[in-house]
């Protein structure tokens, strides 16, 4: 399956007359080559031919684990007295591609620096971008990526059942936090997909607010904000409930919340122009007297990164294919009330979609 990616990139390359691809972030390495590091400030890439093999560079205490990870071509490590570019420069001269006139590199990921290293080595070649094609190589997923992140997902819904289980009065955000990360612990996750958030009361209205150590009372929104990171794919789901007791305004921005994601939902299938699902949360919103307080997009793809290509905005014009992986989470955040968001993570089927994120969406008031 590697093999075939890699042929796609290098089928791309042919296309567009681009002689090499230099592909750098952690993410789009795992999904060329099946190995998934950290190398921190050092370099690692992967050097992928028009004309020539590929070959991958990374510090020598990886160059093991790249190989039982099932990368077929040579692998270059090094060691940090020595300078990786030197060894870039001789693996290049070494295929005869000194003399390239384009190279196509990661523009939103690749430092500067890196650039200018590559335009040493490279003097005649031009920088071009190959952002596009690996974020359309990575768009849809296939049955065992779709199988991991269903996984994921389960994961997911088992963080918010344990959240749950966690309230009671005078508990605090950082307490319920680790209990669910402990809990996922037990079940083998090492790494959630973003920092996970529980918030309580007013800061529920803060759509990136960060748990402290404010405490549980009754009439408070409880907002829960997660993801795990299963065999390097994530999952991402949000659930909102009332803890003893809620107030008329509340319940309406809650339905306001559920009523937009479940139209939205509802429009997830193949052919429907992204752009369109965020409208149409966008518009349940507004109407109900809540626009101004929906201030993000509708949702992002969801892959090996917790968020990756597309973007689920009113500007999106793409359409939806069969296998795209993304979420919908709409959100109210009214500052003295708190805030609602409602978010799953959905699956673009041949008919339809695969909700794949199951914990219960209807209100909850938890005594």
């Amino acid at each position: 399956m590697k093999k075939e990616r890699l042929q796609k990139l290098g089928d791309w390359l042919n296309e567009q007359n681009t002689d090499a691809a230099f592909i750098s972030s952690t993410e789009n390495i795992f999904y060329l080559t099946n190995f998934y590091t950290d190398p921190h400030e050092r370099l690692m890439g992967l050097f992928v031919f028009k004309e020539a093999e590929p070959f991958f560079i990374c510090p020598g205490m990886e160059v093991s684990q790249a190989r039982d990870a099932g990368f077929e071509g040579e692998i270059i490590g090094y060691a940090d007295h020595e300078d990786p570019w030197e060894k870039v420069k001789t693996a290049i001269h070494k295929r005869g591609r000194q003399n390239m006139k384009q190279a196509a590199v990661e523009k939103e990921l690749l430092p500067f620096s890196r650039a200018e290293e590559i335009q040493k080595i490279l003097p005649d070649a031009a920088l071009v971008s190959a952002e596009e094609i690996m974020n359309e190589l990575r768009l849809v997923k296939d049955e065992k990526e779709l199988a991991v992140l269903k996984q994921a997902a389960e994961l997911a819904d088992y963080g918010v059942e344990i959240g749950v289980q966690s309230l009671k009065e005078g508990v605090s955000e950082m307490d319920v936090l680790a209990r669910i990360e402990y809990e996922l612990k037990r079940k083998g996750i090492r790494e959630m997909s973003f920092s996970t958030m529980v918030l309580f009361g007013k800061k529920s209205g803060q759509p990136h607010g960060n748990p402290g150590l404010a405490a549980l009372k009754e009439g408070d929104f409880v907002l829960f904000d997660m993801g795990v990171v299963l065999d390097g794919y994530c999952s991402d789901i949000t659930r909102t409930l009332a803890y003893k007791s809620v107030s008329s305004e509340q319940r309406k921005i809650y339905q306001t919340v559920l009523d937009a994601q479940l139209q939205a939902l509802d429009a997830s299938r193949p052919g429907t122009r992204i752009g369109d699902l965020d409208q149409i949360a966008r518009d349940v919103i507004t109407n109900a007297g809540y626009g101004e307080y929906f201030p993000h997009r509708l949702g992002h793809g969801l892959g090996i990164s917790v968020h990756e290509y597309p973007s689920i905005s009113h500007t999106s014009n793409g359409v939806l294919k069969e296998g795209m992986v993304y979420t919908i989470e709409p959100g109210i955040y009214v500052p003295e009330i708190g805030g609602v968001r409602i978010e799953d993570d959905v699956c673009i089927t041949k008919d339809g979609h695969e909700t794949l994120t199951k914990f219960p969406k209807d209100l909850q008031i938890i005594q």
